[in-house]
């Protein structure tokens, strides 16, 4: 039997390999994912240890308690405790440290990776004890700052800035703009900066006006003396520091800490392959099943015969899962090598100019090689043992009768109750899901299940559907003649082995349509909301909520050429019955020019401290009206006190939950006197030069966005790139298996229709037509999994359409037609293309060598 397994692989090793190609794609996809992952996080790790290889130990100020007294507040880490910690036995050197964040200007003016301002680091550069370079920060060009006017940057900032020696750079920390002189590029190890962040680093004297206190420090680190325990040490250390003021920790824990925080942080990018290797699995697994069906129903006269002379089933079985697991060998070994290829590319493919990926040595761990063998040879085994045991169950005499067995009637009955079955409970479940309109995991954790029982459904019902769908189609085939009449009645020779190939067609359809019309229709909704509520031609407005804008900047930018009307907000935070909600502080003189208000009740003349307008949504749950009382607070630091409504507004974005005098809201903001956004109308609308003089009237603070309604929906339809990304993968994926498997199932149609074949070109029908004839199979199996693909995605997408329409107020649902039309296009071009390879072999059989073989 071994001998005989062997045997059927290298006789069928054309067919089979298309199988292999099917395994191999989601093997690497979940070997090369497993790989990139632990690649990335000993990058991190290798990283942060480099970093921290000569810390022993950091000592680091305690947040005060909030009723600290003046004295108990005051920075604790001065030059007289590093003097003190350099006399700790075991310390071999004390370096001090002032560190912050600062976010730069590109050489052309636009900020430099502002989105990640938690990678955009600034400190003190504080040279050895030797009076030499900083051991952390080597450097490659220049010199080391040594005023207030000067600068250091690492490579990375330097090349992704534009910068050169000498340049003058624009920057911020949380203030006003500053400009200094760069006099020196450094290298570093930092991850968070390899991860994609920037490094600016001053002087002492510097460093320590902006991040900590003249005179003090936020950090000062420790190195040991060779042979000194860093635990031991950080204790004795302990002991020195003022209680509940400061603290120590030693480097290892700091290196661990650093690399598991930037690892958290870029570990979505591990979920998109996987997703990719989870679809191109299940779509494979199709495959796998009906080529081992085809190939068993082939060999139906030769297991017979296998049986006739002694085999018995478990031997017949055991046979064909060898072939299997031949098979799933050959798929893994080759998916395991082309994730390496997947692995080492992918921090290329993620990285972008504004967050990239750490580059090292490919760790191949015990972990994607136990994956390899488990996902490629599990689901080719399983794949084959069902069609194993419908083989085995035939009666030997029976087979050797006819080498084409009917389908039972009973599995086909049973098959169609169980799909039924399955249908109405998908479809009940999702219909019943479409009235709740609420996004809760619940709900969505619900609609996924449906989604999958309803896939599962049209998988058994498709034998059952492809009679009637296949008749259908089979009037545009049948306007070729007598071609597209015999496509169509081969198509529906077997409807259990059409449905099969259109399997992988339909669920990849499915996926992408339904992904396709839900992207749509929330890209479009945020795009909606993004400007809703919005009379303004502007919005300027900073980057973090925790920041602020100077309000001296916001009468320097209504008294700007061009501007008509510049309004500042305030927003901050509303605490409600336990809720929190946001509000925002205005002007009611101006506001009406730059938002679009639309009063239930109400008006906003009255408004002013102690007085607030909310919106709809905050008035029906707390049964407000205009003239009501509201028990609130604004801000952590102010009192619980009644507020009189003075009027209701339909809920609006740029307005926000409320609205509230600026006066009062910004002394209970998140930074006390400032403001967050400032809303601007020009007199000639939108242009590059009233943007530019924006910016100047800002300071061009990289701190700051300017941004037109354009770039506001721009920014809203950005969250929607990685479903897009998702959406266009899958496609591609499933046009790539289900076309090895349109090719497998013609190429085997085709070896048995040999005789067939050889009697329509004998009666007359030239190659051309018997060309012609297999392409338009192939067409109508496209066709068939496309029909029932986009009926279920389009299903699916009505009804979980309806979940994000309660998180979502202005959500409808918008069918993308370019993208469905692009969907149809591709699937029957798959069609086309995966019958050249049949349709030429059919069109070469000698008439005279057909007929007469056996």
């Amino acid at each position: 039997m071994l001998r005989t397994a062997l045997r059927n692989v290298l006789a069928h090793k054309a067919r089979l390999a298309m199988t292999v190609l099917a395994v191999c794609l989601g093997v690497a996809f979940v070997s090369g994912t497993l790989v990139f992952a632990d690649s990335s996080t000993a990058a991190y790790r290798a990283a942060a240890s480099k970093n921290f290889a000569d810390i022993a130990v950091t000592v680091t100020p305690k947040d005060s308690p909030p009723d600290a007294s003046a004295d108990q507040r005051t920075n604790v880490l001065d030059d007289a405790l590093a003097r003190k910690l350099a006399d700790v036995p075991g310390v071999a050197a004390v370096r001090p440290s002032a560190d912050g964040s600062a976010t730069l200007n590109a050489a052309d003016g636009t900020p430099l990776r502002a989105g990640k301002a938690w990678a955009n680091l600034a400190g003190a550069y504080v040279p050895g004890t030797d009076g030499k370079d900083d051991s952390r920060y080597p450097l490659i060009k220049g010199h080391a700052p040594r005023n207030g006017d000067e600068l250091a940057v690492d490579s990375g900032t330097a090349a992704a800035g534009r910068f050169s020696i000498g340049d003058t750079v624009t920057l911020a920390t949380d203030g006003p703009v500053m400009t200094k002189r760069l006099v020196g590029i450094v290298s570093t190890e930092d991850t968070r900066v390899t991860a994609g962040g920037t490094l600016a680093l001053f002087d002492k004297a510097t460093a320590q006006k902006l991040f900590a206190t003249p005179g003090h420090y936020s950090s000062i680190d420790l190195s040991a003396k060779p042979g000194t325990n860093a635990v031991e040490l950080a204790n004795q250390v302990t002991a020195l520091l003022p209680a509940n003021r400061a603290e120590a920790t030693s480097g290892t824990d700091q290196a661990t800490q650093q690399a598991t925080y930037v690892d958290t942080l870029t570990r979505g990018y591990e979920k998109l392959p996987l997703v990719f290797a989870g679809v191109s699995l299940f779509i494979g697994s199709f495959l796998v099943v009906n080529t081992f069906t085809m190939l068993v129903t082939r060999r139906t006269r030769e297991i017979a015969l296998l049986r006739a002379i002694g085999a018995a089933r478990r031997q017949v079985v055991r046979s064909v899962l060898l072939e299997a697991l031949l098979i799933g060998l050959a798929a893994s070994a080759a998916g395991f090598l082309l994730g390496l290829g997947i692995a080492s590319a992918l921090p290329d493919v993620l990285s972008t100019d504004g967050d990239t990926l750490p580059h090292g040595p490919l760790v191949i761990g015990p972990r994607p090689v136990v994956a390899a063998l488990g996902v490629g040879v599990g689901v080719t085994v399983l794949a084959a043992w069902l069609p194993s045991r419908r083989a085995a169950k035939v009666a030997p005499i029976e087979a050797l009768r006819s080498a084409e067995q009917p389908p039972s009637t009973t599995r086909s009955r049973v098959r169609a109750v169980v799909g039924l079955v399955l249908l109405v409970l998908g479809a009940g479940l999702l219909v019943s899901l479409s009235g709740a309109k609420d996004a809760s995991e619940k709900n969505l954790q619900d609609a996924m299940l449906g989604c999958a029982v309803l896939v599962v459904a049209m998988i058994m019902l498709a034998p059952l559907l492809a009679a009637p769908v296949i008749r259908l189609t089979g009037r545009l085939t049948g306007r070729f003649g007598i071609t597209g009449h015999l496509a169509r009645e081969n198509a529906l020779r077997d409807p259990r082995r059409t449905a099969a190939t259109a399997a992988t067609l339909m669920i990849s359809t499915a996926l992408v349509a339904g992904l396709a019309v839900i992207g749509n229709s929330t890209g479009q909704a945020l795009d909606r909301q993004a400007a809703a509520g919005l009379d303004a031609d502007y919005v300027i407005s900073t980057r973090t909520p925790t920041t602020g804008i100077d309000p001296a900047a916001v009468q320097r930018v209504a008294d700007a050429s061009g501007v008509r009307t510049a309004t500042a907000v305030t927003d901050s935070t509303l605490f409600i019955g336990g809720g929190v909600r946001s509000i925002s502080g205005v002007d009611p003189a101006t506001v009406n020019a730059a938002m679009k208000l639309d009063f239930v009740s109400g008006s906003l003349k009255d408004l002013g401290p102690g007085r607030i307008a909310v919106s709809s949504t905050i008035a029906k749950g707390h049964g407000l009206s205009a003239g009501g009382q509201l028990n609130a607070r604004i801000g952590r630091n102010q009192e619980f006190k009644k507020y009189t409504v003075v009027g209701v507004y339909k809920d609006n974005p740029t307005a926000q939950d409320a609205l509230g005098a600026r006066s009062e809201v910004q002394q209970h903001s998140f930074e006390p006197g400032s403001v967050q956004r400032i809303l601007v109308r020009t007199d000639d609308g939108v242009s590059k030069t009233t943007e530019d003089r924006l910016r100047s009237a800002v300071g061009s603070s990289p701190l700051l966005k300017v941004q037109d309604r354009a770039e506001l929906v721009h920014e809203a339809a950005g969250t929607m790139s990685n479903l897009l990304t998702l959406m266009y993968g899958l496609l591609a994926i499933g046009a790539v298996i289900s076309s090895l498997g349109i090719v497998n199932t013609l190429a085997m149609s085709v070896a048995e229709r040999t005789r067939e074949i050889g009697v329509l070109r004998a009666i007359g029908m030239d190659r051309a037509g018997i060309r012609r004839m297999i392409r338009l199979e192939s067409v109508t199996v496209a066709a068939f999994g496309t029909l029932l693909g986009l009926a279920g995605g389009l299903f699916g997408a009505w009804t979980v359409g309806a979940l994000a329409n309660g998180a979502m107020a202005d959500y409808s649902l918008v069918l993308p037609w370019g993208t469905l039309l692009l969907v149809c296009l591709v699937s029957l071009a798959i069609g086309t293309l995966a019958a050249a390879v049949p349709a030429r072999r059919a069109a070469a059989l000698s008439p005279l060598e057909a007929v007469t073989q056996s």
